[in-house]
């Protein structure tokens, strides 16, 4: 009896806390709205900002704009395959680097160029190479690629070597040592930099996009906007693109965790 009003006294305390949390963000959004109202009121210049309630009015009927979902679709699909090829080679690379004793020396500059060059540069030096519709496929991938391998890096680097002699003596198969030593230590690691990836290959994509201006894709949108100087249009895509990358981010996030922690609702 006593364990089961336990039980719901920190059920209790978790849904307040969770009310809290989303009362908290809930007031921290109407005062940037305020604080958007009273600077275009302030402004009162439509092309340099409109009001929060123009951009909703634009909203309600952007989706009705000749080739809204195919451009989602188009921006959508070469975002995530650029994410999702990052996450990949990242964690292979991160493999090799802690395996093979002078390759993380070898990927050092590749990684650092990565990191540091700005991703205006690398858009013009790849307008060379690719396509501008496969621009954002790797610009995405560039972006999100050294963040995976570093933070994979670092979970490998820090796995428990006790764990791994226990595993040698025991002479325990490779699946299971992957499954029940390797991969728990490496998830909040994995984790970690797919949380914050996801939006980073968003703006990346997006801004290759408006540089390269593939036919179709919403950087071709944004660009439109920009040049019309309809700055309705142009927040209202701004929103969207923040709509999808959150909704990326919660998808691949909620799939991911469901691959790592089976059985778990969370990570």
């Amino acid at each position: 009896m006593i364990s089961i009003m336990e039980q719901n006294k920190k059920q209790a305390e978790k849904l307040n806390t969770v009310q809290g949390k989303w009362l908290q963000r809930g007031i921290a959004i109407a005062l940037a709205l305020a604080v958007w109202q009273l600077a275009a009121m302030k402004i009162q210049q439509k092309i340099l900002l409109v009001t929060p309630a123009a951009v909703v009015r634009r909203l309600c009927t952007i989706w009705q704009v000749e080739g809204f979902f195919p451009s989602i679709w188009f921006t959508f699909c070469h975002i995530s395959l650029g994410f999702l090829l990052g996450v990949l080679l990242g964690c292979i690379l991160a493999v090799l680097a802690d395996r093979i004793r002078y390759a993380e020396t070898l990927l050092w500059p590749w990684m650092i160029t990565i990191k540091s060059v700005p991703v205006a540069s690398f858009v013009v030096i790849c307008l060379i190479w690719l396509s501008a519709g496969n621009l954002s496929v790797f610009i995405s991938f560039l972006i999100v690629l050294p963040v995976i391998y570093q933070n994979m890096l670092a979970g490998l680097q820090s796995l428990d070597p006790s764990r791994r002699e226990m595993a040698q003596v025991f002479q325990v198969p490779l699946r299971k040592r992957l499954k029940y030593i390797t991969l728990p230590q490496l998830k909040p690691y994995l984790m970690s930099a797919c949380r914050v990836t996801v939006g980073m290959a968003w703006k990346a994509g997006v801004a290759a996009e408006i540089i390269g201006t593939p036919q179709g894709s919403v950087g071709k949108m944004l660009f439109q906007a920009k040049i019309y100087l309809d700055t309705d249009d142009l927040l209202a895509w701004t929103v969207v693109i923040v709509v999808l990358s959150v909704c990326s981010e919660k998808l691949f996030l909620f799939i991911l965790r469901k691959l790592l922690y089976p059985g778990k609702g969370r990570g």
